[in-house]
């Protein structure tokens, strides 16, 4: 008898779940396929954090370090990086290829981080964006890129010349408006232009659970009865929000019109789903965001505790006016939502940009070793 994957009610539900993970022996040893084909999983992302952990944390890599310095001895540690990155990521995208074709294009993706350290700079990211998606070659590729002030014209750019963008480090729902409309900005610009729109896909990676850390430890040193009643509940309130935002544009004439020339909704992402603090249920941030046109990526950790947990019910539209209610009280206190969202963006950033640079620091004291022992 064949059982039906464990993740299939959340995808008849409208929502992928993807994995927020990659490493080399993932395809050596199959469990990536075996997550594929076994268990449903519909996607994969990638950061420096995960980058900086596989490679500079195992010797996974050394036999292709060894493989790139023969090539090229004079290739920068970047160079390197991203040599390596890529070649995982096209593994993980052949893997995926049958999802996104049976999915007709709409899953299936890998995604592949821009340099954090491009984060404010506009130009410089289309540029590197580009040339990662010439590199990497496969339809099934997402880019990503921070939606920073500096990073919205980069994702309507890249997004209005057919490369699908994975927009991350998103925390408000002022700044995801922001995003849905520059995604919307550039389907019309192509739609104007006579240019296809279905081969086009995008989601907005929306950050969960270090809101929530965030606001908790403000919550905390108000004290108040109000405050503490609210702890772990703000960053799914702020998630549903911006997902009623989703619908009600989705809902409005600017996207149907859109719909009928075959564009694809651009998805919103839950990122950032690992609960923080162990007195919250585990998947705090997994089972009360349930719904149609959602992402939600995984770490390892709550990814294996989702598979032993069926989930079979909507729950992105639920107490909507209990979410607004607890906005509202944060406003009522005196705690500054923007100014919590923006801290975090910045922290995002800086994070990353931390990530990034530590791992390129490894790569270059492994490539020392390596050139010493030969």
């Amino acid at each position: 008898m064949t059982h039906p994957a464990p993740l299939q009610p959340l995808t008849d539900l409208g929502q992928s779940i993807w994995l927020d993970y990659i490493r080399r022996d993932m395809f050596a040893d199959g469990s990536l396929r075996r997550m594929i084909e076994t268990d449903g999983l519909r996607g994969m992302t990638s950061n420096p954090s995960i980058f900086d952990k596989a490679i500079a944390d195992t010797e996974l890599y050394d036999e292709a370090l060894r493989a790139e310095l023969a090539r090229d001895a004079h290739q920068s540690n970047q160079e390197l990086f991203f040599r390596l990155a890529i070649d995982d990521v096209r593994q993980a995208l052949d893997l995926f290829a049958p999802v996104y074709e049976a999915s007709g294009h709409t899953d299936g993706f890998v995604s592949l981080e821009v340099s954090p350290e491009l984060a404010r700079d506009t130009d410089a990211t289309v540029r590197e964006a580009k040339a990662l998606w010439r590199q990497v070659e496969r339809p099934n590729l997402m880019i990503k890129v921070p939606a920073t002030r500096e990073g919205i014209p980069a994702i309507r750019e890249l997004l209005e010349e057919g490369l699908n963008i994975n927009v991350t480090l998103l925390f408000s729902i002022e700044r995801y408006r922001a995003v849905l409309d520059a995604y919307l900005d550039a389907l019309e610009s192509r739609l104007a232009k006579g240019q296809p729109l279905a081969a086009i896909n995008s989601v907005a990676s929306f950050f969960v659970s270090r809101v929530d850390v965030k606001l908790d430890a403000a919550l905390e040193a108000d004290g108040s009865p109000d405050a503490l009643a609210l702890r772990g509940h703000c960053a799914v309130a702020n998630a549903k929000l911006a997902y009623a935002h989703l619908q009600h544009v989705m809902a409005g004439e600017r996207w149907q019109r859109l719909a009928a020339a075959d564009a694809n909704a651009q998805r919103l992402l839950w990122a950032s789903t690992s609960t923080k603090n162990p007195d919250y249920p585990p998947l705090l941030y997994v089972d009360t965001l349930v719904g149609p046109h959602t992402v939600n990526t995984l770490p390892p950790a709550t990814y294996e505790r989702l598979l032993h947990t069926p989930l079979s019910e909507v729950t992105i539209d639920r107490d909507l006016d209990a979410a607004r209610g607890a906005l509202q009280t944060l406003e009522r206190l005196g705690i500054d939502l923007d100014a919590v969202t923006d801290q975090l963006e910045q922290e995002g950033v800086t994070a990353f940009s931390e990530a990034f640079r530590h791992l390129l620091g490894r790569i270059d004291e492994r490539r020392a070793q390596l050139k010493a022992a030969s």
